[in-house]
């Protein structure tokens, strides 16, 4: 598998590539194409086409929940699919797979609206949707992980804003919040957006849908922004008895985190335009 970041709050310094607070991952693994969220804007589209990668030809796109900085760029990518098609430069239609609560409003009230600008009916005429509270493989090697169960006594404590369902407005813990998963032979990958159901959480559901128990990389937003104490001290706990060979924690995760978690992991830098390949 090779997973390149298009989009991530920093960038490396040897590309001249853009930034923003958000992700977009491209992955691919034997001739499967899968966008991983699309950021903020459309900057993913730009540097994708920087590193010559065809996004209109992608045979899925997921969205890790439902939150601005993770899909707000569909509008761009829709506006892209859109001008292919008048131009016929563009046939393919692939399919998203998100949680069923990905496209519910969401607010927070000093704030206002912060989450998709594209509604599922609008969206479902360019993609083709499968909105799934169940784990789903998209190939033989990754899944869609779904509704993440939440275990720990550590993680996802506090809401963020409201969320409107059919029963009314209700705080919103983020149960759309999701991820991928890459099995091989030597281990598995995850591959987080901003991990709003718990960081250790999702590795552990990954852990349990691939039958394995040895991880290689965790790579994405952990959601550790300021943590509380028992957050922090929990997180750190678990990624060392973890021993996974790298971590590559980005987004959503603040300096003095990430000096936390370099003391009990191999913490790698992450970048718009970083690729990392997995056998």
């Amino acid at each position: 598998m090779k997973l390149t970041v298009l989009v991530d709050n920093n960038t490396l310094i040897d590309r001249y590539l853009l930034g923003e607070p958000a992700v977009s991952f491209y992955i691919e693994e034997k001739g499967y194409k899968c966008l991983f969220d699309v950021g903020y804007s459309g900057i993913f589209i730009k540097n994708a086409c920087t590193l010559d990668i065809d996004l209109l030809d992608l045979d899925a796109i997921v969205l890790s929940h439902g939150h601005l900085d993770h899909t707000w760029g569909l509008d761009p990518l829709l506006k892209l699919y859109n001008e292919a098609k008048i131009e016929k430069r563009f046939s393919k239609k692939p399919k998203l797979y998100a949680h069923p609560d990905v496209f519910k409003t969401k607010k927070i009230p000093e704030f206002g609206e912060i989450g998709s600008s594209i509604s599922q009916k609008k969206i479902g005429i360019h993609v083709e949707l499968e909105l799934s509270q169940k784990p789903v493989w998209l190939t033989e090697s990754i899944v869609y992980l779904g509704e993440i169960p939440r275990r720990n006594d550590f993680e996802n404590k506090k809401p963020i804003g409201k969320i409107e369902t059919d029963e009314g407005s209700k705080d919103d813990f983020l149960l759309d919040d999701t991820a991928i998963a890459y099995k091989s032979e030597k281990g598995m990958v995850v591959i987080t957006g901003c991990s709003h159901a718990g960081i250790c959480n999702i590795v552990e559901y990954a852990k349990e849908i691939c039958e394995k128990e040895k991880v290689i990389d965790v790579v994405g937003g952990f959601h550790l922004m300021d943590p509380t104490e028992n957050q922090m001290k929990g997180a750190l706990s678990y990624f060392e008895k973890l021993n996974a060979q790298e971590l590559h924690a980005c987004h959503c995760v603040d300096l003095q985190s990430k000096i936390e978690l370099a003391k009990v992991a191999n913490l790698k830098e992450v970048g718009s335009g970083l690729v990392l390949t997995y056998e």
